[in-house]
């Protein structure tokens, strides 16, 4: 296995100090890959925490104050505000050659096309990423700097990247701890649609199918881990989730699609009575789940509902 190197930074430039931006920021600095972060939240509040807690050593006006000077960028906002913080960030006169760019978004092709859209030459230096790690509980307060420890991130390169560039975005990672895996942004979409973001669309509408019914609130009473476990993920933040259901609702309605015809199926061999295909198509997804053992456990375990 090649061994990838430790990029060493004099400047992080954050924007967006939640969770995973603060995290990031404290897990560089305890790898001792970075010297200084200056951060940047739409929050001033939330930039004078990061601060207080030392997230972050300075906290910048603007997204653009952020980025001045700064080798390494990581832009760590919801997904619907990614266009809009990259045009903040457009003039980008004070801007080394060599400075890294990345994202922490859940949908990556909406990301590609912004970047390319937005930044014209500079999109070379933006190398979209997207870690897989979370926690419950949201904001910069519960930054931790092992949040990325044992966990993948997915690495979506853009044409114009050089290797020696994604290479050094994935030294960051991996210096954090993290196994890097590398897809196009319509792979990536494609795969969290199916495994991430079509399950929180489903326990979302499940929970309220439930709750929506004249006794639901009693049925709920009665409830135990399995309706739980099930549900547990309903609980995301309602904003966070809305912009990724917009952002990447071709391949979650394909999922959709693709959940209903096996719906169908069952429901037509209840209605029929049929005890052999039902008790067939049970135990082939009985014997799948419970052979299935992947290698990362919690992939979006309160990520992203958690992220910012």
């Amino acid at each position: 296995m090649t061994r990838l190197p430790r990029p060493h930074f004099q400047q992080l430039g954050l924007i967006g100090c939640g969770l995973i931006g603060g995290s990031f920021a404290l897990a560089l600095k305890r790898a001792g890959l970075v010297k200084r972060v200056v951060g940047y939240s739409k929050s001033p509040s939330t930039t004078e925490t990061a601060k207080r807690l030392g997230v972050i050593d300075v906290a910048a006006e603007s997204a653009l104050l952020a980025v001045s000077g700064s080798d390494l960028v990581l832009i760590a906002v919801p997904v619907a505000a990614t266009e809009a913080t990259l045009r903040a960030i457009r003039h980008l006169a004070q801007v080394q050659p060599q400075t890294l760019f990345m994202d922490v978004g859940s949908t990556k092709a909406d990301v590609a096309i912004a970047v390319q859209k937005v930044l014209g030459a500079h999109a070379a230096q933006f190398v979209p990423a997207h870690p897989i790690a979370g926690k419950e509980l949201a904001g910069v307060q519960n930054a931790e700097a092992q949040l990325f420890q044992g966990r993948q991130v997915v690495l979506t390169p853009l044409p114009e990247n050089e290797p020696a560039l994604v290479q050094k975005a994935a030294g960051v990672w991996a210096a954090m701890g993290c196994k890097v895996l590398r897809m196009t942004p319509e792979n990536h979409d494609a795969a969290y649609a199916a495994v991430s973001h079509f399950p929180h669309l489903l326990a979302y509408a499940y929970f309220q199918s439930v709750m929506r019914q004249p006794s639901g609130r009693e049925f709920m009473e009665l409830a135990g881990t399995g309706f739980r476990d099930f549900t547990r993920i309903a609980g995301g933040d309602p904003a966070v989730w809305r912009d990724i259901f917009l952002a990447n609702r071709d391949e979650i309605l394909h999922q959709s699609q693709r959940f209903r015809s096996v719906l169908d199926r069952l429901e037509h061999w209840m209605k029929e009575g049929d005890t052999s295909a039902l008790e067939t198509l049970l135990r082939q997804v009985s014997e799948a789940r419970n052979k299935w053992s992947p290698t990362f456990f919690d992939a979006e375990d309160g990520e992203p509902s958690s992220h910012f």
